[in-house]
């Protein structure tokens, strides 16, 4: 992503969630705010670059059940969609543990300030963004005439060249009361040492039991060279580098535990998506295409933070 530019994946993602409540039989999550909040002349944008069945392409727009097919078929669709539901369970056992605040890293065009449902009524929603994507966010939302609560922080941050607990000083964050940290879609696009260090932070600037969720994708895709997941793999690095985006880096499963408590968190699950689709969705009635490349972790902060 460049500096000045809105994050294209994080449009196109927002885009899946509202595609799948639209039209799939069985919906997981009730978001179709994706198609409201990104501008139509990304949605056009980025229809344009399908390709017709000659595999050239006319720099027009397809129509819209064209667009929904191949986005449909997008080998992220599945992840996106049960991460999504699977986060805000979590989130809602945490409140149920009386956790009151969420911070939503990469926030992008997260919808749940949008749609907050009764569980989450109370909830401090502190949205962390990079400033390009955040002000597009922002300004869709108020060309959509939506007035947000107070209760809703935007943080625009780049977390490279700010420290976390610097960023959350900036706001109404209480770092002696728990939280729960979302960050979903995020770690495959920074390096190892930056996830690492962003983790850390969390564990640092947060209280005891405080939670974190974290989708990441398996490392050995990164470094397999062959067989039907690598493949598919492979076309989806092609398709984010292609938007200036690309994958630089994932967690071993079987060392995911160990990476985490040398951060000062604690390994609660970690889940691939076909487990996941078998958790939410076990008759297949939206014909999910799930894959065991994808994970999600979610980590519990330890009784005392680890130090940097």
């Amino acid at each position: 992503m460049k500096d000045t530019t809105a994050s294209m994946t994080a449009m196109g993602v927002a885009l899946m969630r509202s595609l799948h409540t639209r039209i799939d039989p069985k919906p997981l999550i009730n978001d179709h705010w994706g198609e409201q909040l990104v501008p139509a002349w990304v949605q056009d944008a980025m229809a344009s670059r399908i390709p017709r069945e000659d595999g050239s392409t006319t720099g027009e727009p397809p129509p819209q059940a064209v667009r929904d097919s191949v986005m449909r078929a997008h080998p992220a669709f599945s992840n996106v969609v049960l991460r999504a539901r699977y986060t805000e369970d979590a989130l809602h056992d945490a409140i149920r543990r009386g956790v009151s605040q969420y911070v939503i890293l990469g926030a992008g065009f997260d919808s749940y300030a949008l749609r907050v449902p009764v569980e989450g009524r109370d909830l401090q929603i502190f949205e962390i963004d990079h400033p390009a994507t955040q002000a597009l966010k922002q300004q869709r939302i108020a060309e959509c005439d939506v007035q947000l609560p107070d209760s809703v922080h935007f943080l625009a941050a780049d977390l490279a060249a700010e420290e976390l607990a610097d960023v959350l000083g900036r706001s109404a964050f209480s770092p002696s009361q728990p939280a729960f940290f979302s960050w979903l879609g995020v770690t495959m696009y920074l390096t190892r040492e930056a996830n690492m260090a962003t983790l850390a932070a969390i564990a640092n600037c947060s209280a005891p039991d405080s939670e974190v969720v974290f989708s990441y994708v398996d490392q050995q895709y990164f470094e397999q060279a062959s067989g039907r997941e690598a493949e598919i793999f492979a076309q989806l690095q092609e398709a984010v580098s292609s938007m200036d985006e690309p994958f630089q880096s994932g967690f071993n499963p079987r060392e995911l535990a160990g990476d985490l408590a040398n951060t000062g968190l604690l390994l609660e699950e970690d889940i691939d998506d076909v487990a996941l689709q078998q958790r939410y969705d076990p008759d297949d009635l939206n014909g999910f295409k799930s894959a065991a490349r994808s994970h999600i972790g979610r980590a519990r902060v330890k009784g005392i933070p680890a130090q940097r």
